[in-house]
């Protein structure tokens, strides 16, 4: 009798250290967001190294709320689509415009902010986001990103050349010593990371906003590999509370006097 009792109870322990571990285990979970760390205010580092803006705070906001390990893999921009693909990370989590033409390969989340782009040029410079006052000008945009494939399918065609940067501080190097006429990127960016600091002092927005919703898409969002269905779930929920109970708009006002979700 005591030999059943004591295979009873062996069961029972070893039946809640499972059910311990799983539970564990699911507490403790991964996800790796890839972050090209060169877009401030959303994305881009501090004196010390650390990885801040934004995308940064809603991601670590998302992982806590998931009980889950938030994993910061720094990559260039044009590398995130191939290195979600090849599961070196989970989610892509760093200005992501959600675009049809992207749509084809990822899966995306629900929106995070909607910011529309501008051009950059020279303060008094007389150039505007048209073929008509590019052509023979020479611009730069950030490799990979949605600008990079609209001035190249708009504008290069027509007589502008258009020049592919690994990241964002390397075009504003060019325009800066003057290899650029221009720049097109995310207007908030621009102003936040760009035009308000000593080294785009020179410099100013150039004409209205650039929108084409094909290119462009609507809003920026999370790149997830299309079969996480149960991930894109949790971080969808994850967005929503925090939309609900204002954590979102705490986040925001760190960054932002003014609304950049949209409707």
């Amino acid at each position: 009798m005591k030999k059943c009792l004591t295979i009873l109870m062996f069961a029972l322990f070893s039946s809640l250290a499972v059910h311990t571990s799983v539970a564990s285990a699911q507490n403790e979970s991964v996800i790796r967001f890839g972050v090209d760390a060169s877009y401030p205010p959303f994305e881009s580092k501090d004196a010390s190294g650390k990885l801040v803006g934004l995308d940064i705070d809603l991601g670590n906001e998302i992982c806590k709320r998931l009980h889950a390990q938030c994993v910061w893999v720094e990559s260039d921009f044009d590398g995130m689509i191939p290195a979600l693909k090849a599961k070196k990370i989970d989610g892509i989590l760093s200005s992501f415009t959600a675009t049809p033409q992207r749509a084809e390969q990822v899966a995306f989340s629900i929106k995070l902010f909607n910011t529309p782009a501008r051009l950059v040029a020279r303060k008094g410079s007389p150039l505007l986001p048209s073929v008509a006052s590019l052509k023979g000008k020479t611009v730069g945009v950030e490799q990979g990103s949605t600008l990079e494939t609209y001035a190249k399918t708009y504008w290069e065609p027509k007589g502008v050349t258009v020049v592919s940067y690994e990241n964002q501080d390397l075009v504003y190097g060019d325009l800066i010593s003057g290899r650029l006429d221009a720049s097109l990127q995310d207007a908030l960016e621009a102003d936040s990371g760009f035009l308000k600091t000593s080294e785009g002092a020179n410099f100013a927005f150039a004409g209205g906003a650039v929108n084409d919703a094909k290119i462009l898409g609507s809003g920026a969002a999370i790149g997830l590999r299309k079969e996480d269905t149960a991930l894109k779930a949790r971080i969808d929920g994850a967005i929503k509370s925090m939309l609900k109970d204002g954590t979102y708009k705490k986040l925001e006002a760190k960054y932002f006097r003014f609304d950049i979700y949209g409707s």
